[in-house]
């Protein structure tokens, strides 16, 4: 009731109209207008009498129920909608009609002369009504539009902003940025779509404009600042070639998230909007998951991931819950990065048992215990030290962690009886010339070895760089543009190949269901990405222009870097996989006795000097090449 009755000051208003527009229904019907001719009825005093008899008193009071009962009592006159004025015409059609029933059929009985009011005069009352009452809802907000309009146009603060796509979504965006709570400092200027049926009209008042004109001299005519690409459905492929028109532009690039995104709240508001991402610029075609073969053999398991609390670890976590396991237990050495994983995931109400562990992978009787009283039938592993110039200063730490680390927890898996053993490992495993590289490399060896001669299946999945992952340039690049730089980039040709967080784990997982044993995984990567252009591309998202507004400065290699990385060694080959986007590499292998051998002349060199590590360690990787860093990786 307190809801219906927002508005009930608007209660006298529509009485006092409505009984205006019957006084005016009765002159037009009797001309009795001044200025009309005079015509002298012998029953226009009847007339006045029954229109301003009691009963009448009837018929605003049912335009008043059916007002409060069709909610025109409820709505904000400010923000009122075309939907709310359609509503108020139709209760208005239901009011009128039931105010002629009444008086035809019993106001005569209600009163002692038996008078009623002309049919003409309730018809011609009923229009005005609607008008009236329309109106006095209507009014308000246009006052209101053409104060914020005035405002916004002679406010420096206003953005002014165009939005690519006149559908749906696009016009309700618009409607929003006009009346909702985004309309302060914000002004719509003009639709951009491809519909011929759409171009050169107008919607909301606003003009659409040609998705094949020319969109920076449009932008520069329009004086508009933003551009808000507000088409949910379009594929990556599009919206990534939307986004290489708009970026160009100067404007700040803001995105409408996809229908899938947007399935829990399909509410589209300008609170919504996300900022266009280096995601969406890579445009990657989506890989389709075989989801049942992940469900066989993760559902109903005990799944344990290793470097739980890192980017891909926690991405890995979230990913397999999909997927139901009995229980997944999380294991990192930093306990802040664990702790906070914990608390989200049991925010996603899985049914899933949660179990943490701290330690290291180094500790080989820690490994032990924990695989004996967890008995995990999967494992993930993602702990690693990765970031390529700190490894190069501390080699034995690299050999420590990466190498040993792993053969810790393969031989717990096989002692275990671990049932499939998954790897993360990393393009810079192939030819590497660097010490993270080549430690990741020697992790390869130990995997595949270790399938030889363990019931368990260990497989190795490879892929290049993860945007947004800690150590990716994306996180430095946001940080260095957020401060106006300078952006630092090693050098301008060097190259990388990128894939998102999630698109990385999903791979990964799937991975696991297709091993057999053995196998190295490469995950297609597409084309590779210049880091120069990523750094532009990022500026100019943010709106401002590269080496105008945010200079770019060139460091040179950092020590270990390559120009670009590789996913295979040319000796390796692929074959490709029953998966879209997965291949297999079919690299050198050794036997067990073979890596144990290197395994001890690595562990006679940790804990010496790092050349001596170094040294060691291109002896046991013969790909490895440390002197060619920057060579163009060859």
């Amino acid at each position: 009731m307190k809801y219906k009755l927002k508005q009930a000051y608007l209660i006298p208003i529509d009485v006092i109209e409505i009984a205006v527009c019957y006084a005016l229904a009765v002159l037009i019907r009797l001309e009795q207008i001044p200025g009309f001719k005079d015509v002298p009825q012998e029953n226009v005093k009847l007339v006045w009498q029954a229109v301003f008899s009691w009963p009448a008193l009837v018929i605003p009071a049912i335009y008043v129920i059916i007002f409060f009962f069709a909610d025109m009592y409820a709505f904000l006159l400010k923000h009122a909608t075309l939907g709310d004025t359609l509503k108020c015409a139709l209760a208005n059609v239901a009011a009128a009609a039931l105010s002629f029933l009444y008086n035809a059929f019993l106001m005569s009985k209600m009163t002692s002369n038996s008078q009623i009011i002309p049919r003409g005069v309730v018809i011609i009352a009923s229009i005005l009504i609607l008008l009236a009452t329309v109106a006095t809802r209507i009014i308000p907000r246009v006052a209101d539009e053409m104060s914020h309009s005035f405002e916004k146009k002679n406010s420096a603060k206003t953005h002014r902003i165009i939005i690519y796509g006149a559908g749906f979504e696009g016009r309700t965006l618009a409607a929003d940025f006009k009346n909702g709570k985004a309309r302060k400092n914000n002004l719509v200027v003009g639709f951009i779509d491809n519909n011929n049926q759409k171009i050169q009209s107008k919607l909301l008042g606003i003009k659409v404009y040609s998705a094949s004109q020319d969109l920076e001299k449009l932008v520069k005519d329009l004086g508009a600042d933003t551009i808000i690409i507000a088409i949910p459905s379009l594929s990556p492929s599009d919206l990534s070639s939307i986004i290489d028109k708009c970026k160009h532009t100067g404007c700040i690039l803001k995105i409408l998230p996809s229908i899938s995104d947007m399935v829990e709240n399909a509410n589209i508001e300008a609170s919504k909007l996300r900022d266009v991402s280096i995601d969406d610029i890579l445009h990657r075609k989506e890989t389709h998951i075989d989801i049942d073969s992940i469900c066989q053999y993760l559902e109903g398991e005990t799944v344990l991931v290793t470097g739980a609390g890192g980017s891909i670890g926690s991405e890995l976590c979230r990913r397999i819950l999909h997927y139901k396991p009995a229980r997944l237990v999380l294991f990192d050495i930093y306990e802040n990065n664990v702790y906070d994983l914990e608390f989200e995931l049991r925010q996603m109400k899985t049914e899933t048992e949660l179990i943490s562990y701290i330690g290291s992978v180094r500790d080989y009787k820690r490994l032990d215990a924990i695989f004996k009283k967890e008995n995990p039938q999967v494992v993930f592993h993602a702990a690693a030290h990765k970031h390529v110039p700190l490894m190069e200063n501390s080699p034995g730490e690299a050999v420590k962690n990466n190498v040993f680390g792993t053969y810790n927890l393969a031989k717990a898996a096989d002692a275990n009886h671990v049932k499939t053993f998954v790897f993360i490992s990393t393009d810079k495993a192939v030819n590497p010339t660097n010490v993270m590289g080549a430690t990741k490399r020697m992790c390869e060896m130990i995997i595949t070895a270790m399938d030889k001669v363990s019931e368990t299946r260990y497989v190795a999945v490879r892929f290049g760089n993860v945007l947004g992952s800690n150590g990716s340039v994306v996180p430095l690049f946001k940080k260095q543009i957020a401060a106006m730089g300078p952006v630092t980039v090693t050098h301008p040709d060097i190259i990388r190949y990128f894939m998102t967080i999630p698109e990385a784990a999903r791979l990964v997982v799937q991975a696991g269901a297709m091993a057999k044993g053995g196998e190295i995984f490469i995950l297609d990567m597409g084309d590779p990405v210049k880091i120069d252009d990523l750094a532009r591309d990022m500026i100019r998202l943010s709106g401002y222009t590269p080496d105008v507004d945010i200079k770019i400065e060139y460091t040179g290699l950092r020590p270990g870097e390559k120009l670009y990385e590789e996913l295979m060694q040319a000796e390796e080959g692929t074959t490709k996989s029953s998966h879209d986007g997965i291949f297999i590499a079919k690299p050198e292998t050794y036997t067990m006795e073979q890596v144990e051998e290197k395994l001890s002349v690595l562990r006679d060199a940790v804990g010496k000097d790092d050349e001596t590590v170094v040294k060691c360690l291109a002896e046991v990787v013969p790909t490895f090449h440390p002197e060619k860093a920057g060579a163009h990786g060859k």
